[in-house]
């Protein structure tokens, strides 16, 4: 499949993919994307719960 990321829901469709295939370190790096570009932050705690753990982000 082809990417096209503009959205946060382009993130969070990648997210569940990449969870569904295994990929969940991933998946918890591109949903923390998709909380980011979400403006809503009732919705950017649901989707940061629906991938659970720490922030894997690496802050230079």
């Amino acid at each position: 499949m082809s990417w096209s990321f503009n959205r946060a829901s382009d993130y969070l469709d990648a997210a569940r993919e990449m969870a569904d295939s295994g990929r969940h370190t991933l998946a918890r790096l591109l949903a923390e994307e998709a909380a980011d570009r979400t403006s809503n932050p009732n919705e950017a705690a649901r989707i940061l719960a629906e991938f659970p753990g720490q922030s894997l982000r690496q802050e230079s």
